[in-house]
């Protein structure tokens, strides 16, 4: 009979003061331990040896890490890991993170819509619409062999009006047209806001701590689970408790459509200022 695997905890969350538990991981003591018992099947593996330290100390090493402007050979230190051991258990993390990530990250399902077109209407008085999309920068040390793919071109005017996606009217003709775009204006607070807030909460992909020193993919899963963990967040009422200046800017790539939707969005924009912003 194989031997359990003997802990030696070096975190203890039980003797740690919430706020102290906020400030570091984001998360409260309940989540993450709930996270934890998410989690530990896929890290065990990993940790199984007589010696293993609890799967405790990988989740909590990442969300410092992803929560700090530290690197991750700073964190790792303080959670008592070499840089290789810290760089193999952020992979680990990561990877099983990933697997729940349509538990945390998800498009309204069918049920919900009425409520968040009531929500968006309140906010808009523009009627149902069911969501808001920007994106924003997150800085990484791009390949040298293709460089220029990760440029920042700051090109903003990039989505493509389509009759499902409403964007700002460019050249303005009526008093509606500017009422409308001021309204658009104000949704789109909404969503910097949303960037701002991610990027206060998991500060390594702040653009203050400079480049995420990884390649593309891990820079992916690196933004994929802070998602995960900033929506879990809102979803437990964690409050944030250190919010810095943040640029939320966004970059928009420009889209090609073709002329049959162009005109056929266009149409149904003009109808919703007609009757929605005379």
């Amino acid at each position: 009979m194989r031997n359990a695997p003997v802990y030696w905890p070096l975190v203890d969350l039980e003797t740690m003061k919430e706020c102290h538990i906020i400030m570091t991981y984001r998360l409260n003591r309940v989540p993450i331990k709930e996270l934890v018992a998410q989690l530990e099947l896929d890290l065990l593996p990993a940790l199984r040896n007589p010696h293993a330290i609890s799967p405790t100390v990988p989740v909590l090493a990442i969300l410092h890490f992803l929560s700090s402007r530290l690197f991750q050979v700073t964190v790792g230190l303080a959670a008592e890991m070499s840089q290789p051991k810290f760089s193999k258990v952020l992979q680990n993390v990561l990877d099983a993170l990933l697997k729940l990530v349509n538990s945390y990250i998800r498009f309204p399902p069918r049920a919900e819509l009425p409520t968040v077109k009531a929500v968006f209407y309140n906010i808009s008085h523009i009627p149902h619409v069911i969501g808001a999309i920007d994106w924003t920068h997150i800085a990484l040390v791009p390949q040298r062999a293709n460089e220029l793919v990760y440029r920042n071109q700051k090109s903003d005017s990039g989505y493509p009006n389509l009759p499902w996606l409403l964007t700002l009217v460019r050249q303005l003709t009526t008093e509606g047209e500017n009422r409308y775009n001021e309204v658009c204006g104000w949704m789109r607070r909404m969503i910097e806001m949303t960037f701002g807030l991610l990027k206060a909460r998991f500060c390594c992909l702040h653009v203050s701590v400079g480049a995420l020193q990884y390649r593309s993919g891990k820079v992916c899963k690196i933004v994929v689970a802070c998602s995960m963990l900033n929506n879990l967040a809102f979803r437990i009422h964690v409050t944030l408790l250190e919010v810095g200046d943040i640029d939320a800017g966004a970059v928009v790539e420009a889209v090609n459509s073709d002329t049959e939707k162009a005109d056929e969005a266009h149409d149904k924009r003009t109808d919703l200022i007609r009757h929605y912003f005379r």
